[in-house]
């Protein structure tokens, strides 16, 4: 599995090319790297991650509409986490009055 330089979406094999559906980024495949890849097989299953809660320790909030159906909130509270890069390119929003919770990349 590979993951985009660009944006951070796993790649797909397309012949001799890793292809982003996301972002249209193309890589080469590298047989070597490939082949040094862990399998699943090798892997160890440490249970479902850690979900981050956008309303614990936050006292950030902003304007921003809740996309739940029943409710009229604009203020949500947020939290940053990083791309798989390091970049900070995901936020987590929770609701103020509902506390429905939705990302944005």
């Amino acid at each position: 599995m590979r993951f985009c330089d660009e944006c951070g979406s796993m790649m797909h094999t397309e012949g001799d090319t890793w292809v982003c559906r996301s972002c249209e980024n193309e890589e080469p495949r590298n047989s070597r790297a490939e082949a040094a890849m862990t399998t699943q097989d090798g892997q160890r299953d440490d249970g479902a991650p850690d979900v981050a809660d956008a309303t614990r320790d936050s006292t950030e909030t902003m304007q921003e509409p809740c996309p739940a159906e029943d409710c009229d909130s604009d203020r949500a509270s947020y939290e940053m986490l990083p791309k798989p890069g390091g970049s900070y390119g995901v936020r987590l929003f929770t609701c103020i009055e509902c506390g429905h919770k939705w990302r944005e990349s």
